[in-house]
């Protein structure tokens, strides 16, 4: 069976470096200047008395296929934070999700808490593209990435004044992660080789994550109840996109998985 994530971070690196024959190095660079301070998504998503939520603008995925369109990026990620989401992912990856850095331009625009670029980054020139169009937090893949690159990009996001959501699907992963220097720590209970699931993967690593580090729990959120379960297991923050995107009311389909989360 093909591996889905080489497949995707080898055309993220091929998008990547096509943008960077219109738009180099150094002209990104200059563009950092022109961008807003990053907020600080620590200080979003740091755990309280209430289960965090990121919400994500997604349009498809590899298992999914077309999820939906989201003509108005913006306006999603505002009835998002309206329903009391404490950061906004913004899907860029083109090839299979449809999305853009216009999308996270857009969203950051519109609304007031922290933007995470989620796409499949591996190299420098992602990473700094990522800051100089507004994001304040860059998704790292432990599996995608050799443990010195991970520390690089690591070390880069941070240098440039942005927050690093290290994502992991094995003990192994978690520990690679932390050695990293993760702060920020999400365990995807979706395999990314192959997109098989695995609910409660999150509850049987939650404890090898240390306090002072916020625990993220991602994928396999279909309703309230899934948000709380997580949150049972220990997660400070969830990570929601299908469910949200594929709902009638994104804002009040929020705040009832925050609800839910509560009673739980």
């Amino acid at each position: 069976m093909p591996n889905v994530l080489e497949t995707l971070v080898a055309g993220a690196l091929e998008d990547a470096a096509a943008r960077r024959v219109d738009r180099p190095y150094a002209d990104v660079e200059r563009d950092l200047d022109r961008v807003a301070s990053p907020l600080d998504a620590l200080t979003f998503l740091q755990p309280g008395d209430h289960v965090k939520v990121i919400a994500e603008v997604k349009r498809a995925s590899p298992s999914r296929g077309s999820m939906a369109p989201i003509a108005d990026p913006a306006a999603l990620a505002a009835d998002y934070e309206r329903g009391g989401a404490s950061t906004i992912s913004v899907l860029t990856e083109g090839r299979k999700f449809l999305g853009s850095l216009a999308d996270l331009e857009a969203v950051k625009a519109r609304v007031g808490v922290p933007v995470l670029r989620k796409d499949f980054i591996a190299d420098p020139y992602q990473v700094v593209e990522a800051r100089a169009s507004g994001a304040d937090v860059v998704l790292l893949i432990v599996a995608a990435l050799e443990q010195a690159r991970l520390v690089e990009l690591h070390a880069l996001a941070e240098e440039l004044g942005m927050r690093v959501l290290v994502e992991a699907h094995s003990a192994d992963e978690v520990t690679r992660g932390l050695d990293a220097g993760a702060r920020i720590l999400g365990v995807n209970a979706r395999d990314l080789t192959d997109f098989s699931l695995d609910r409660d993967l999150f509850g049987r690593l939650a404890d090898r994550i240390p306090a002072g580090v916020v625990r993220v729990a991602e994928s396999a959120v279909s309703g309230p109840a899934d948000v709380a379960h997580y949150r049972a297991a220990g997660a400070d923050v969830v990570l929601v996109g299908e469910a949200l995107v594929t709902g009638a009311d994104p804002a009040a389909t929020l705040a009832s998985f925050i609800a839910a989360a509560d009673r739980g």
